[in-house]
């Protein structure tokens, strides 16, 4: 790793750290709806963030639409949508629901897909838009304004949680290049995964729990590691995140 990337990932820590960790762990069963509900997102807004945070919690999986600042792929989209220019925008097609302010999204998907009021973690206060909006400045400008990019023929696919440290540099970037991408949650389903691979506070190899979306994703790829990118417009499959970002800027930035 290098020590750019070192202190890119620190960095990231930081923020996690911000925003209170939240968005790290998901329910272990968890059936998806017939289709992926749509985000129109910006990565470094607090608000965005705090979205995804309930979606990790709901192990729920979403098609994202990045728009950065002054970029042109997707915000004409979302006015089309929507009827306005404002961030985080949700569009389920499963309900016909369209919404917009995070509070209103947050119970919305908590009551659709958990039969049940947002929890108080992840329910919007004071003190969570604070912490957000503190996790969003650690982060600078970063997931935040455009870069010139190609468009991909089709949409990426990665799997990722909201708080881990090494997915948010790659989710950053792909809202720069505006990239559209399915993201698919794997939150942790267990207190024994919590800390790095290498220091699991359960002793023995990692195990995860029978029928949840960790074991699908370890039976097909033979482990564990996030983030994971796959590219149907290429055929690359990536773990690690240095990786991927410097995959993404070879093959789509300007």
């Amino acid at each position: 790793m290098s020590f750019a990337h070192q202190l890119n990932i620190l960095s990231s820590v930081l923020a996690s750290t911000a925003a209170g960790w939240r968005g790290g762990a998901g329910r272990a069963f968890f059936k998806q709806p017939e289709q992926r509900p749509v985000l129109f997102d910006i990565e470094n807004c607090p608000y965005c963030r705090m979205v995804r945070e309930a979606a990790t919690a709901l192990h729920l999986d979403l098609d994202i639409r990045p728009c950065p600042k002054n970029g042109t792929r997707f915000r004409a989209q979302a006015i089309e949508v929507g009827g306005k220019l404002q961030f985080p925008l949700l569009q389920d097609p499963n309900t016909g629901t369209v919404l917009y302010e995070s509070g209103a999204i947050i119970d919305y998907l908590f009551r659709a897909y958990a039969n049940r009021p947002a929890p108080a973690t992840y329910k919007k206060t004071p003190l969570h838009t604070a912490s957000s909006l503190l996790a969003s400045a650690t982060r600078a400008t970063a997931g935040m304004r455009v870069k010139p990019s190609r468009a991909p023929e089709k949409p990426l696919a990665l799997w990722s949680f909201e708080i881990s440290p090494y997915s948010r540099p790659v989710r950053e970037l792909l809202c720069e290049l505006e990239i559209p991408y399915s993201l698919h949650n794997l939150g942790k389903e267990h207190w024994t995964e919590i800390g790095p691979a290498v220091q699991r506070l359960k002793p023995g190899p990692y195990v995860p729990k029978a029928g949840g979306k960790r074991e699908q994703f370890m039976q097909k790829h033979g482990r564990v590691q996030l983030p994971f990118l796959q590219d149907p417009n290429t055929g690359a499959e990536l773990f690690e995140s240095e990786a991927i970002l410097s995959y993404l800027k070879a093959n789509y930035a300007i």
